[in-house]
């Protein structure tokens, strides 16, 4: 089963580590962790082949400030999320 996720981040240089399992929510990880970024709005699309559905799925952003965790929201079999 594909998993899309399509997120916008309020910031640049955001990169994508990969997914885990965390019970049966889907953690997607991120990470921005230099010093200096645009403040443009981008949006990434990471999709993964997964064995069963989530019941959930969480994004986490990990910053040099600490990080971010935040839920997707199922639109039309795409998750979407936007960084608070």
């Amino acid at each position: 089963m594909k998993i899309v996720l399509e997120i916008t981040f309020r910031m640049g240089g955001v990169s994508y580590r990969g997914h885990r399992w965390e019970d049966d929510a889907l953690v997607f990880e991120f990470e921005r962790l230099g010093d200096a970024f645009i403040q443009v709005l981008s949006t990434r699309k990471v999709e993964e082949e997964v064995e069963k559905r989530p019941s959930a799925v969480i994004v986490e952003l990990k910053t040099k400030e600490g990080g971010k965790i935040f839920e997707a929201v199922n639109e039309g079999g795409v998750y979407r999320a936007m960084e608070p």
